[in-house]
């Protein structure tokens, strides 16, 4: 009797570290299928990147700076440390990972972090002019922080300024430069970022016929419990993923 437990938890544990790399390249795909429908939706270009944390280590996956945005594999996303170093690969990461491990290091609370580099709502920062809730999905964005500076954050002291300026918020746009959104897992996040450049391509367009209607704060409150739910966020990601197949 002793033996036969013996051997099933044995078992047990055999089945979880097989299951761990499993995991792994799941989570790889995934931020690859996010990355490739970013680049399709115009929100990355031949740069951007986005990553997710690898649960049960304290890594980060993340794709390869060299990385070709338009044509990313599993095989292009890698691990590396809190501090950037590679595990397993001489591959490196983006320049700019000090963005993702900042805001890890700062919000227990997120999952995966993108950075993007969206057309429309760059006008918008590049003319210090602020993207409002003017679409309901926006809503589900909260507000919009704002960094000021216009740089490469390709140093730690200039990430933690901007995880700082993040807070405890969903997405922060970076003066003449692009946006960082986080959410609770890879589809919050890739979602998020495909709501803020459409909120402000429709506004953008909307205000060459007048002034858009811009959701009130109570109106976001409301609105942004009923569609930030796992199913309707599924919703979006599916449409994109679908275009992936055609």
């Amino acid at each position: 009797m002793v033996m036969a437990t013996t051997i099933t938890i044995i078992a047990g544990t055999i089945a979880m570290d097989d299951a761990k790399p499993a995991q792994a390249q799941s989570l790889k795909q995934q931020l690859a299928d996010a990355l490739r429908m970013l680049e399709q939706a115009e929100v990355i270009d031949f740069n951007g990147h986005m990553s997710c944390r690898l649960p049960g280590t304290s890594h980060v996956l993340i794709n390869s700076g060299k990385s070709v945005r338009s044509a990313l594999t599993a095989e292009d996303i890698i691990a590396i440390d809190m501090d950037g170093k590679p595990v397993g690969t001489d591959v490196v990461p983006p320049m700019e990972f000090h963005i993702h491990t900042e805001i890890y290091r700062r919000r227990p609370d997120v999952n995966a972090v993108a950075h993007t580099h969206p057309l429309w709502s760059t006008l918008f920062s590049m003319t210090g002019e602020k993207v409002q809730p003017v679409t309901m999905q926006a809503a589900v964005m909260g507000p919009i922080q704002e960094f000021a500076k216009t740089a490469s954050i390709n140093q730690k002291p200039l990430a933690e300024e901007l995880a700082a300026a993040l807070g405890p918020h969903r997405v922060v746009m970076l003066k003449s430069h692009g946006a960082v959104v986080v959410g609770a897992d890879i589809v919050e996040a890739f979602v998020l970022g495909i709501y803020l450049e459409e909120t402000a391509r429709r506004q953008y367009m909307a205000r060459s016929i007048g002034t858009p209607y811009a959701l009130t704060a109570a109106e976001v409150g409301t609105i942004g419990v009923n569609l930030r739910k796992p199913h309707l966020l599924r919703k979006v990601w599916d449409y994109h993923h679908a275009k992936l197949r055609e």
